[in-house]
């Protein structure tokens, strides 16, 4: 009788294990995407006071989910804005390093999240790429 007992607990948590990874997977293959148009184009803090810096990027936006795109569009001004102010923030030499990039991409990705929290509720955003990423 116990014996039956613990099978059948242990079935239903395989039951209720396998349901959570098939609902996982369905939202991951909800994801949606957004690009911005045109390139996003800024200074940057250059080392030397005599020559102006700049970098142009491509970024694409991850969102959780496709449904999404149409509000990350309505605010996507906004979203311009918030990247544009992170990258002129940034040192020449940050800007020029792989690592440099890495740093800012994730301090892109942390800003927009906090921006789309404060106007939607919601973060909205699960990750950035730069699908494009060049600095003079």
């Amino acid at each position: 009788m116990i014996k039956r007992f613990f099978n059948a607990l242990v079935l239903i948590g395989f039951l209720a294990s396998t349901q959570a990874h098939a609902n996982v997977a369905v939202k991951k293959y909800n994801v949606g995407y957004y690009g911005f148009e045109p390139d996003i184009i800024t200074n940057y803090v250059s080392s030397n006071a005599k020559k102006v810096g700049f970098v142009r990027i491509t970024v694409e936006l991850m969102l959780e989910d496709v449904s999404y795109v149409a509000t990350i569009e309505h605010h996507s001004p906004l979203l311009r804005d918030a990247i544009i102010d992170v990258l002129m923030r940034q040192p020449e030499q940050k800007v020029k390093s792989m690592t440099g990039r890495e740093e800012i991409r994730v301090l892109i990705l942390d800003r927009l999240k906090v921006v789309m929290e404060e106007e939607t509720g919601n973060a909205l955003i699960q990750d950035i790429l730069f699908t494009k990423y060049l600095y003079h």
